[in-house]
């Protein structure tokens, strides 16, 4: 099978894991935490960086951070992966959908903004929704597929409704907007190390900051909020999400490569655009000139999108659909969905994501472009 983005073990990682295995530095406390998450604030331009045990764990610590709790909305894409959604919902929270631009595929800002001036008023420097009088502290745009909106535009509109932004950035290590990385706009913002992820450690996570103070507490919370070095005092409800350090030595090692990585998915993206050129109806995600994206999983449009799934997937060339609309998952059928035209919806329909490790060869690129072709 050619997966769909598998992991590229091709530097250091036997040797730095090897090291955590003959110390005996395996667990959540070890020198390739620290470096890990120096490399990461390093890379992301923040200030700080708290890694955890998955992207979910980092999303659900930032929203314990800011209060969040279970008369809340926070604002989310209705297009994104579960563990946004998820990770609202452990704080009790309710999901509030924003449906999806037609063409970035990203929350679509005018029907946020249009929402924000009808739907919501503010009072006492906070946001509430009008119809149930319930607050809206939080605003979680998703970098879907590593793209990025106007991030400009959000963060005014966040600013002007009261909306603390924590991003999930989760798809997007490695992606710009005006020369500045994701996940360092809002207050806070997350990443993931999932195994199909740009960079793996095989599951793991990461906050990143420029507040001291924030970055302090991430810490605390995600090892059980333990408040005494000697004593087994802890002074509040804690979660045990730290990354281990054998983990942490898989990122070190993935991410001396990211850079190498980065260009191998440009390569991937320039080749799949030039190889299905004029294919049928085919489109792809449509990146503005503000945005320098990871491409961190190539995904098409075309209205023969179940034909196109069929014959890669039958001739072991793994690719996926879309996500299902967060509206359209029985837990959330009920929740606030604001839309027009229900895009996120068609994109479900028509889109698909193809194979794209960053250790394909351009042989097996040109394979999956073929067949492709063959169902036009």
């Amino acid at each position: 099978m050619l997966l769909l983005s598998g992991p590229n073990m091709c530097g250091n990682e036997w040797k730095y894991v090897k090291e955590c295995l003959d110390t005996g530095w395996v667990s959540s406390v070890g020198a390739y935490v620290d470096q890990f998450e120096k490399m990461t604030a390093g890379f992301a331009g923040t200030k700080y960086a708290v890694a955890t045990s998955s992207g979910t764990t980092a999303l659900h610590i930032c929203l314990v951070m800011m209060g969040v709790n279970e008369n809340d909305y926070v604002i989310a894409p209705n297009i994104t992966f579960i563990a946004t959604c998820n990770a609202i919902k452990y704080t009790g929270a309710n999901p509030l959908f924003i449906d999806t631009d037609e063409k970035s595929w990203q929350m679509d800002l005018d029907l946020l903004e249009a929402f924000l001036t009808n739907e919501t008023e503010q009072r006492n420097g906070a946001c509430y929704y009008k119809k149930d009088g319930k607050r809206i502290p939080v605003i979680m745009p998703v970098h879907v597929l590593g793209n990025i909106c106007d991030m400009d535009r959000l963060m005014s509109l966040a600013a002007k409704h009261h909306l603390i932004v924590i991003e999930d950035s989760t798809e997007a290590l490695g992606s710009y907007y005006k020369g500045k990385h994701a996940g360092s706009f809002g207050l806070l913002g997350t990443f993931s190390y999932n195994g199909n992820k740009i960079i793996t450690t095989g599951g793991g996570g990461m906050i990143v900051t420029d507040d001291e103070v924030l970055a302090k507490k991430a810490k605390h919370l995600t090892t059980q909020a333990k408040s005494d070095p000697f004593e087994y005092i802890h002074d509040e409800i804690g979660y045990n999400y730290r990354l281990v350090n054998v983990a942490a030595a898989m990122g070190v090692a993935q991410m001396e490569l990211l850079p190498v990585f980065l260009t191998r998915k440009k390569e991937i993206i320039a080749f799949y655009k030039s190889e299905l050129a004029g294919t049928g109806d085919i489109e792809f995600q449509e990146v503005s000139d503000d945005v320098n994206p990871n491409w961190w999983l190539p995904t098409i449009k075309t209205n023969r999108q179940r034909d196109v799934l069929k014959i890669l997937n039958d001739h072991k060339m793994q690719s996926r659909p879309f996500w299902v609309p967060m509206n359209q998952l029985r837990m959330f059928t009920a929740n606030v969905y604001y839309n027009k035209t229900d895009r996120s919806d068609f994109l479900y329909k028509h889109c698909l994501s193809i194979p794209c490790s960053t250790n394909i060869t351009n042989e097996e690129l040109k394979g999956v472009a073929d067949k492709i072709k063959e169902v036009f």
